[in-house]
C-alpha cells in the first residue's frame, strides 16, 4: 500500500511516498482503508525529530483518519462498511491502518470523510483544553489566537457551541474571514490586540485565552485576562517559548494553565472515547464543522506539512486517497 513515509530527519521535503506492507490488525484493532488523513502541527515536528515522541525513522506520520471498516473484532460495535473516524496516533497517512477499537467512532451522518478526518486531533484537544483545564462556563469571553488554524476553528466552535463569546486573532483579512466564518464574534490583528480586546469588553478582559502560538504575544495576553482569567498554553506555532513572570499572575489573580493533551490521556486511554461522547452530538449537529483549507492527494503530503509549518495555511489540511 502506498504510505507516507519519514526516512530521514529532514524536514517536510523529505517525506517520502512509498510501497509498504499492509498492517496486520491485532487482537482488538479495527482495519480501517483510509479515504481522508488530517495533518496536524506535530507532524512537522516529527519530520524533523523535534516531537516529544521520537519513534525511530523509518516511519508512517498520519494521527487522524476517516475512512471505512474493512474488518473488526466482535464485540467492537464496528462491521464491515461502516464509515468510522480513528485516532491511530500513528500510521495514518496511508491507505489501511489498523487502529485499537477504543479509539475508532462512528463517522455521523451527513459529515464527509474530508470533514471527519479533520476532528480527531484538533477537536478532541479543544474539548480537554476548553472543558477540563480551562473551566469554560456559559457566557465567559474566549481569546482564540491562530483562529484561522486548525486549533484556532475547533476553540472558536467549541467555545460558541458552550455559550462564550469569541474575539479572534488571525494575521491577515483573509484568514480574519475565516474565523469569522467560523463563528467568532470578533476578528482582530496581532498588533495592537490588547488594546483592542480591551475596547470590545469595556475594559473588563477576556475570562479565557486559548494559545497554540506562543512567542511575543504572550506578555500581551496575559494583560487580556480579566479577574481570575485562564491563559491555556498549547504549543508554541510560533517559534519561541516565552516566559511567565509570575507578578503578573498576583495583579487578576490569573491562571497559565498547560494544556499537554497526549501527556493526559496517554497514561489514561479511556478518557479518549469518553470526548469523543461529549462532542459527538455537537458534530452531529453541525456546531462543530472542520473548515478546510485546500484537499490534496496523499502524493502532495510534503508540500502541504511545509505549508502548515511556515504558517501559510488557511483552515486545516487535509490529504484524501
Amino acid at each position: 500500500m502506498r504510505a507516507v513515509q519519514v526516512t530521514t530527519l529532514d524536514g517536510p521535503a523529505a517525506v517520502e511516498i512509498n510501497d509498504i506492507d499492509e498492517p496486520t490488525p491485532g487482537k482488538g484493532d479495527v482495519l480501517v482503508e483510509v479515504r481522508a488523513a488530517g495533518l496536524c502541527y506535530p507532524d512537522s515536528l516529527l519530520t524533523r525529530g523535534l516531537y516529544q515522541m521520537k519513534p525511530e525513522p523509518p516511519f508512517v506520520l498520519g494521527s487522524e483518519v476517516a475512512g471505512v471498516v474493512v474488518s473488526a473484532p466482535e464485540g467492537s460495535g464496528f462491521s464491515e462498511g461502516d464509515r468510522v473516524v480513528a485516532f491511530p496516533g500513528f500510521g495514518g497517512l496511508a491507505e489501511r491502518v489498523a487502529v485499537p477499537a477504543p479509539f475508532v467512532f462512528v463517522l455521523p451522518d451527513g459529515v464527509s470523510f474530508e470533514e471527519g478526518a479533520a476532528l480527531p486531533m484538533n477537536y478532541l484537544t479543544v474539548q480537554f483544553a476548553l472543558d477540563r483545564r480551562g473551566r469554560l462556563a456559559e457566557g465567559e469571553t474566549v481569546l482564540v489566537h491562530g483562529a484561522a488554524g486548525g486549533i484556532g476553528i475547533a476553540a472558536i466552535q467549541h467555545a460558541k457551541a458552550r455559550g462564550a463569546k469569541v474575539v479572534a486573532v488571525a494575521s491577515s483579512e483573509a484568514k480574519r474571514e475565516i474565523a469569522t466564518a467560523a463563528g467568532a464574534d470578533h476578528a482582530i490583528a496581532p498588533e495592537g490586540f490588547k488594546d483592542a480586546v480591551m475596547e470590545i469588553t469595556e475594559g473588563r478582559g477576556v475570562d479565557i485565552v486559548v494559545d497554540p502560538v506562543g512567542g511575543d504575544r504572550f506578555t500581551d495576553s496575559l494583560r487580556s485576562l480579566g479577574v481570575e482569567g485562564r491563559m491555556l498554553v498549547l504549543g508554541f506555532t510560533g517559534g519561541s517559548i516565552p516566559e511567565v513572570k509570575v507578578n503578573r499572575l498576583l495583579l487578576n489573580n490569573i491562571d497559565v494553565v498547560g494544556v499537554g493533551w497526549g501527556a493526559f490521556w496517554m497514561p489514561r486511554p479511556e478518557t479518549v472515547p469518553e470526548q469523543w461522547k461529549a462532542i459527538e452530538p455537537l458534530v452531529a449537529s453541525g456546531a462543530l464543522k472542520p473548515v478546510l483549507g485546500p484537499v490534496r492527494p496523499l502524493e502532495k503530503a510534503g508540500e502541504a506539512i511545509a505549508e502548515m509549518e511556515e504558517r501559510r495555511a488557511e483552515g486545516k489540511l487535509v490529504l484524501t486517497l
